[in-house]
């Protein structure tokens, strides 16, 4: 089983706290802004991190990957304290993805080939040099400088 060690993905031994208030200070939002994007009140944030909250609803778990662009699984695997394997790759649906934006967390369930909105195939690669796509945060692929997705 092959473990995946990233800077997004959980270290080992880490509270669900501590890696929330990790993944928010390295994309420096404050915790006021992490709770409007996640969609959740900002006392949960501040109780998530101070360790009082260890167990984490559907809503909360969907809303702080999205905003905190991680996947779910990462969440899950920090609340249970396991590590994570390689099986997740960041994927995005062409027509439906807005660049520049987090990809829908739909598409990153592990088992997601399919846009669940339009039905097209989910893309992890770069459609000019097949790279892996390292990040949706900017437009360009960083390897070969093409555009994610051709302008309409």
């Amino acid at each position: 089983m092959n473990i995946l060690q990233s800077s997004k993905s959980p270290n080992a031994n880490e509270t669900v706290g501590d890696y929330v208030k990790r993944m928010r200070l390295m994309l420096g939002l404050s915790q006021k802004e992490l709770a409007a994007i996640a969609g959740i009140h900002l006392q949960s944030v501040g109780k998530i991190e101070r360790g009082l909250t260890t167990k984490l609803s559907y809503h909360s778990k969907s809303g702080l990957a999205s905003a905190l662009q991680v996947p779910v699984e990462y969440l899950e695997a920090v609340c249970r304290g396991t590590p994570i394997v390689a099986v997740s790759q960041l994927k995005f649906c062409a027509p439906c993805w807005t660049p520049g934006t987090p990809p829908d967390p739909l598409w990153m369930e592990v088992r997601a080939k399919y846009c669940f909105l339009c039905g097209s195939a989910l893309r992890d690669r770069c459609s000019h040099c097949q790279e892996t796509i390292a990040s949706l945060k900017h437009r360009f692929c960083p390897f070969c400088g093409t555009a994610y997705k051709a302008e309409a």
